[in-house]
């Protein structure tokens, strides 16, 4: 089958990511790949901009207050310019993305929407998820990652052969690289590491469940055995969650990061003994990739979307209720005191982060075009 000229990724801001996909498709697919960011800014993520090497990357808008029709004619000259492509769009539900996307179909154009969400991140209303079906009437197929994904992006009307895996990916090799440490169980020693969490200090991350489970956690242990908990994210709950930390007297044994960078989170990581990752909403959590990679089990929230795809239960990580507290707590005074168990989940923990390399982005978008 003769491929088009072009494949074409657009996502609302470009982070480490976003890089890692596009630079391996590249590599992998050898055909000339294009990423658009919508603007050059982020409200979520304060992410360094990385200098990509394989791939031309295009910026539409320094910041996020463009409209509709201004977004779809940006869309429609680059189009123009650059000729029949390959399109993989995120943001189905922006007017100026679906009257795009409507565009290049009549153009004749392969147009693929990417996506994480499940149809439990949060409570669903009928009349929205019609609107929706209709918003995803251009595709031909879509990038989805684990089973509930999947569901979903069928339900709102991509046919189940035309729904590849794994959209959410990292490198794992540019993980460890910047580490700069071996993975787990190897490097520092298993007395010597703590807990990480890395989220946004945010409701949905569900960290005053975590602290009250921290707290339980040290009750539990011994003086000499609990381990400190990391916690990198920024966020307007910062005051609040210290505040929490104090009233029950583990402020002196909860470090908060703030935001940082990819390459601090990696070498934080490195001296990690497990990840937590506590939400009460999350469409996949990529984070659990970055801890694969350097070989941690992670206690993981029976909501988010990893679980599907990467945990299995008592092999490489536990799974937990988001609201119980004394069941997180439990499964780290396990992972903290048994180091044969904790060796053997860091064993599995390497073999599973070959399922969240970006290698496996690129092959579903080689199925999509090929398909």
């Amino acid at each position: 089958m003769e491929h088009s000229k072009n494949l074409i990724f657009l996502w609302e801001n470009f982070g480490p990511m976003h890089f890692d996909r596009c630079e391996c498709v590249n590599e992998i697919l050898n055909q000339k790949v294009i990423g658009i960011e919508l603007s050059s800014n982020s409200n979520t993520y304060d992410w360094n901009q990385g200098n990509q090497n394989s791939f031309e990357k295009v910026t539409l808008f320094e910041n996020k207050d463009y409209k509709a029709f201004t977004l779809l004619y940006k869309l429609i000259k680059f189009r123009i310019k650059y000729g029949k492509s390959d399109w993989f769009l995120c943001h189905y539900e922006l007017t100026g993305i679906f009257l795009f996307a409507i565009f290049l179909r009549v153009l004749g154009d392969n147009v693929f929407t990417m996506g994480d969400s499940k149809f439990d991140d949060y409570p669903r209303f009928i009349w929205k998820e019609l609107i929706k079906k209709i918003f995803m009437l251009p595709y031909k197929g879509a990038l989805g990652c684990g089973r509930r994904s999947k569901d979903y992006l069928r339900f709102l009307g991509i046919p189940e052969n035309k729904i590849m895996l794994e959209y959410d990916t990292l490198s794992v090799k540019r993980i460890q690289k910047l580490a700069n440490s071996v993975p787990a169980p190897h490097g520092i020693t298993y007395e010597n590491r703590h807990f990480t969490i890395v989220a946004r200090l945010v409701p949905k991350k569900n960290l005053h469940m975590a602290i009250q489970a921290y707290a339980e956690y040290k009750k539990s242990s011994s003086s000499s055995s609990y381990r400190p908990l990391h916690i990198c994210g920024s966020g307007p709950l910062e005051a609040e969650l210290k505040d929490l930390a104090k009233s029950l007297n583990v402020d002196q044994d909860i470090i908060f990061h703030g935001f940082i960078q990819s390459e601090h989170i990696a070498k934080l990581l490195a001296t990690t003994l497990s990840l937590i990752l506590p939400s009460i909403e999350e469409q996949f959590g990529l984070v659990v990739i970055e801890a694969q990679a350097m070989g941690l089990p992670v206690l993981i929230s029976e909501v988010c979307g990893a679980r599907d795809h990467l945990i299995r239960n008592t092999v490489n990580g536990f799974v937990f209720e988001p609201d119980n507290p004394e069941g997180l707590a439990w499964f780290m005074n396990l992972i903290s005191s048994d180091q044969k168990l904790w060796q053997k989940m860091c064993e599995a923990a390497i073999e599973t982060s070959k399922k969240g390399d970006v290698s496996m982005f690129a092959d579903g978008v080689k199925k999509l075009i090929e398909h």
